[in-house]
């Protein structure tokens, strides 16, 4: 089955509809130990807006950076 595709009013930022993105990698510390000893066990990746700045967070999980754009930029 193929599916089908999204109109084009709900494509691009949730926010401001734009289409163009700027993906970058941070990482945050957990509860507990890891944060007592500043252990850095959380990965995300943020996709944000180049147009507005609203931006998104995705745990990392793997080499999934294009399908991430593709689920913000719908």
């Amino acid at each position: 089955m193929s599916s089908n595709p999204q109109p084009a009013d709900e494509r691009g930022c949730p926010k401001c509809g734009h289409d163009e993105v700027d993906v970058n990698r941070i990482s945050t510390t957990g509860g507990g130990l890891s944060k007592l000893f500043d252990i850095q066990t959380n990965n995300f990746q943020v996709v944000s807006c180049l147009n507005c700045g609203y931006s998104e967070l995705y745990r990392q999980g793997g080499d999934t950076g294009s399908d991430i754009v593709d689920v913000f930029l719908g």
